[in-house]
């Protein structure tokens, strides 16, 4: 798969059929969009292209959401889309300006010059342009012109999937991982750098890798046990992992990413983990000594042998 930063060097694509929009988790939603441009990709002997946005348009368009988590950052994302099937994803610089292009001109300079495109499919509901002027009936008497084709996903095929991006964050804030797997139609999962922490948990016999996760708008779990999967050079361990403050042990408040990998005792400290979550053990609690916390983490670590 390739990916663009910069409209202005683009290749020329052949037969390009075009879908627009965040994308953010790449759910089961998204992905009945992306089926259906490969079944197109086979009929017109074409090629699927995303046209995605970095940052999100929220966080442009509403100051008051600067600070929304999101499902995958810009680099997950892409690297779901290239594992459903996509050929060419442009990430767009998402700004006031954009937001402020005239539909028509946000038509014929990005969709038409740019992209390319021959076929655009999209969601009943798309808007664009300034004001949200653009909708699908401009598109369609466009298309008209013979310049490119337009299909539309029908209101009915996306709201029996009953999914939505805000549903599937509401659920992971609520620690609810089992239904925002079961929307994304893949385990959520989290990527990060190990580094070091305070080494606690190899004194109690359970050592932890403290995850860092640099993009901060990535969003976090609410905090408790989950049982995880674990890929470190994409070999699979089965794994817990805590997020919270630690308040058995530690008083700073900061709160913390920790999984301790079972059968593993590497020394991986710089090295990158992808971290599945699986099911919700229990929520964080503190316990009144580090013999009460020990006793705890081994009921943990069987129930999540268990899932």
């Amino acid at each position: 798969m390739r990916i663009f930063n910069d409209i202005h060097t683009l290749p020329q694509f052949q037969n390009a059929i075009v879908t627009i929009g965040t994308f953010d988790g790449v759910h089961l939603g998204h992905q009945k969009i992306i089926n259906r441009l490969k079944e197109l990709k086979q009929q017109q002997s074409g090629e699927v292209i995303v046209f995605t946005f970095d940052p999100h348009p929220r966080k442009v368009l509403f100051p008051e959401q600067r600070d929304l988590k999101l499902i995958t950052t810009t680099e997950e994302k892409c690297e779901l889309l290239q594992h459903f099937g996509v050929d060419n994803v442009l990430v767009y610089p998402f700004s006031t300006a954009f937001s402020q292009m005239p539909a028509r001109d946000y038509i014929f300079d990005i969709l038409v010059k740019a992209l390319q495109t021959k076929t655009l499919v999209i969601g009943y509901d798309h808007r664009f342009g300034a004001n949200r002027e653009g909708n699908i009936q401009t598109l369609k008497e466009l298309s008209s012109l013979g310049i490119f084709k337009v299909e539309e996903i029908p209101a009915q095929e996306i709201n029996q999937l009953n999914i939505s991006s805000t549903r599937i964050r509401k659920a992971l804030e609520d620690g609810d991982v089992a239904i925002a797997n079961d929307f994304l139609g893949y385990h959520f999962f989290i990527n990060g750098i190990v580094v070091k922490g305070k080494q606690l948990g190899r004194t109690i016999g359970y050592p932890t890798a403290n995850l860092f996760i640099a993009d901060k708008s990535k969003l976090i779990p609410k905090k408790g046990v989950y049982a995880v999967n674990v890929y470190h050079k994409n070999t699979h361990y089965k794994g817990m992992l805590n997020i919270g403050t630690n308040p058995t042990t530690d008083t700073d408040h900061k709160i913390k990413v920790e999984v301790n990998i079972f059968n593993f005792d590497k020394d991986i400290y710089g090295e990158p983990l992808k971290v599945e979550f699986v099911k919700r053990i229990r929520d964080e609690k503190k316990f009144a000594n580090l013999e009460e916390l020990k006793v705890a983490i081994a009921q943990d670590k069987i129930a999540c042998l268990n899932v």
